[in-house]
């Protein structure tokens, strides 16, 4: 693992139930991580820019994101933080239920750095969480924090 401390990873999802299989899935794993969770894309931007409610924020090492939110929807979203010179460092997953050719198209020309589609099967979806988890914790080499490209 390349990080000694917890990663900060911000969950973006407004379905409860993904919210809690999210949770499982990193806990059956013993992802070490911090998991934080807004449910919109506002509420997503507040958090990454410290607005409001945020203003003590971490930086998250990394976020998961849904493309189908309310307020803000996750393309809006990937737009705005990889158009960001203070936040496009970070990676961001797509998470989301949708397989559409132009959802997947969209997700990379807008710099998603992963697009996976969510397993509706429970174990499958722990499987690619712990796949997510391998990956960006244990394979890639993340920025430290506050650096910027």
């Amino acid at each position: 693992m390349n990080h000694a401390s917890p990663l900060d990873v911000l969950l973006v999802e407004d379905d409860p139930g993904d919210v809690l299989l999210t949770r499982e899935a990193f806990e059956l794993n013993h992802v070490r991580t911090r998991l934080h969770v807004v449910n919109d894309g506002e509420e997503a931007m507040a958090f990454l820019r410290r607005q409001g409610g945020y203003a003590s924020a971490p930086r998250p090492d990394m976020m998961l994101l849904d493309l189908n939110l309310p307020r803000k929807d996750g393309r809006e979203v990937l737009a705005d933080v990889k158009g960001d010179p203070d936040l496009r460092s970070i990676p961001i997953v797509v998470l989301t239920t949708s397989e559409a050719e132009e959802d997947i198209v969209r997700s990379y020309s807008l710099h998603a750095n992963a697009y996976v589609a969510k397993p509706v099967d429970f174990h499958q979806f722990i499987r690619v969480v712990r796949q997510i988890d391998d990956f960006f914790v244990g394979v890639v080499k993340l920025p430290s924090l506050g650096q910027r490209f």
